[in-house]
């Protein structure tokens, strides 16, 4: 297992939900933590969370000329994490009345901005450094109304299969999260949010929410496991059993 202390991380997504529990835990293993999202004034607040030794700046990873801007200012990197995600619904519903333009836009953010920040990173990304990327439990079990969302977290598990045969020796993984307990679930009305979480919850084998910090681990084991590409880890609480 490889040492994370004085590694310099990228974490597209890194100021809240996993992202920002990845960037708490690298910090904490020593690391040395870039995180990017789309506003400044949460990679700020989040800066602000997290201390000595992060730093960060405000990325829209739909514009590539952005993209390449800001990794060229980061410099050197040893592993890229991403786990930027758009939550809407776009492009759910029936596929008789599926709207196209919002189906394509579904790829937007979690597929071809992944893309885009592994394309522009391989010029300063250690040669035995990391890339994780990050899905969905959709990828695997398809929910009624969501066929353009499955479908886009399947295409990112093939993309870091792939990826970890054309960018060999850099090793590319992927985290299939269930629910995790982030503000992606805050749609919710509050007074309802407990009641709905603990039924969708009620029959797995871990009948909760996983936590920032319990996935968060994941990332790390993939950054220091050496012997592991190409690989797609399941965080689930055992969803994808039942």
């Amino acid at each position: 297992m490889a040492e994370l202390a004085g590694k310099r991380i990228v974490i597209i997504g890194g100021s809240s939900g996993i992202g920002f529990g990845v960037a708490t835990a690298a910090l904490a293993a020593g690391a040395y933590v870039i995180i990017a999202s789309r506003r400044q004034e949460q990679v700020d607040a989040a800066c602000a969370k997290l201390g000595a030794g992060a730093s960060g700046q405000a990325l829209d990873v739909s514009d590539e000329a952005a993209v390449a801007a800001f990794f060229a200012q980061v410099g050197a990197l040893d592993h890229l994490v991403y786990s930027a995600g758009d939550w809407s619904a776009a492009g759910s519903g029936s596929i008789a009345s599926l709207d196209l333009d919002a189906a394509r836009a579904v790829f937007g953010i979690r597929f071809w901005g992944a893309l885009a920040c592994v394309k522009h990173s391989l010029g300063t990304l250690a040669a035995d450094g990391s890339i994780t990327l990050t899905d969905g439990s959709m990828a695997q079990r398809p929910v009624k109304g969501r066929a353009v969302t499955s479908a886009m977290l399947g295409a990112i598990e093939h993309l870091a299969r792939s990826l970890a045969v054309d960018l060999a020796p850099i090793r590319v993984n992927a985290v299939c999260p269930g629910a995790i307990a982030t503000p992606a679930w805050d749609f919710i009305p509050a007074d309802q949010r407990a009641t709905r979480i603990a039924q969708m919850t009620a029959n797995t084998p871990l009948p909760r929410m996983g936590e920032p910090a319990e996935i968060a681990l994941t990332y790390l084991h993939l950054m220091q496991a050496t012997y592991t590409t190409g690989q797609v880890l399941r965080v689930d609480g055992g969803l994808s059993l039942v």
